[in-house]
C-alpha cells in the first residue's frame, strides 16, 4: 500500500470551474420574438432587476429615505380613505 499522493495539488481547480450564474432564459420558438420579448420583459419585471439598478443608479441618505418612506405612507393612507 506504498501510495504516492500530491499534497500540494488543490482537490479542486480554482480558476477552471466557472460559477453558474442564473439569469434570465427566454426560448424562442418558430422566430415568434415578440411573444419572446414580451416574456423577456414580465421576467425581468418580476425579479425586479430594474427597480434595483435604479435604487443602485445613486446614494439616498438614510433620512431622505425615511421621508420618502413617510410621505407615501400618507399618501397611501389618504388615497384609501377617499375610496
Amino acid at each position: 500500500m506504498n501510495r504516492q499522493f500530491n499534497r500540494n495539488k488543490p482537490k479542486y481547480q480554482k480558476y477552471d470551474v466557472k460559477p453558474f450564474i442564473p439569469g434570465i432564459v427566454v426560448h424562442v420558438y418558430n422566430n415568434d420574438t415578440f411573444t419572446a420579448i414580451r416574456k423577456f420583459k414580465k421576467k425581468v419585471q418580476e425579479e425586479g432587476i430594474l427597480q434595483s439598478v435604479r435604487k443602485k443608479q445613486e446614494y439616498v441618505k438614510p433620512s431622505e429615505k425615511r421621508r420618502k418612506a413617510k410621505a407615501a405612507s400618507k399618501a397611501r393612507v389618504l388615497k384609501k380613505s377617499n375610496s
